[in-house]
């Protein structure tokens, strides 16, 4: 007997673009897939189609309203929250010429002139939790560190927590429960 219960959200990051592949800092700009990605993202179709999601949603994002169009799921409803965190002035910079200037500089420990706290893309997340929480089975398909950000929240963690979940692009991941505690129920797969 199983003691998984309660609501499962499944988190599906983008499909690799440029930037994704040249480690470059993607927010607001807005990038298709590679050829690559786009193989990648119908790959996951397969993985997802004997599922039954009671609500699908998508980053605005043309890179992950791609993602989830070739997986199957180009009916999915566009939710602001979802976007990536806004690098602001870090904006398509890699990390390492950002520590040219700041040494030891991360997203999750160091602000980013022009962009999000921590604070203000949790609080976003914590919306889309909100609203999964309220549903059986929810698929979204979405960024590298907004859905390590709402990971930790799932996990009722510090937003920098998220710090821990290494995430790759065209990957599936399960957020759910075991009883009443949101556990990790596959990640990075």
């Amino acid at each position: 007997m199983s003691s998984v219960t309660g609501p499962e959200l499944w988190v599906v990051r983008h499909g690799e673009t440029e930037w994704s592949r040249a480690g470059r800092h993607t927010s607001t700009t807005d990038l298709p897939l590679t050829d690559e990605g786009e193989e990648a993202a119908i790959s996951l179709g397969p993985r997802l189609y004997d599922v039954d999601f009671d609500l699908v949603l998508t980053s605005p994002r043309q890179r992950a309203r791609r993602t989830a169009e070739l997986a199957g799921y180009g009916h999915a409803e566009v939710d602001d929250d979802l976007a990536e965190w806004a690098y602001g002035d870090y904006e398509g910079v890699t990390t390492a010429k950002i520590r040219e200037t700041v040494p030891g500089w991360t997203v999750w420990t160091h602000p980013t002139p022009g962009g999000e706290t921590a604070d203000e893309v949790a609080a976003r997340l914590d919306r889309v939790i909100a609203r999964a929480q309220s549903h059986e089975r929810t698929l979204v398909f979405a960024h590298g560190h907004s859905l390590r950000v709402l990971t930790a929240r799932w996990l009722q963690q510090p937003p920098d927590e998220g710090r821990f979940f290494r995430l790759d692009t065209s990957t599936v991941s399960v957020l759910g429960f075991e009883r009443e505690t949101p556990v990790l129920l596959r990640w990075n797969s």
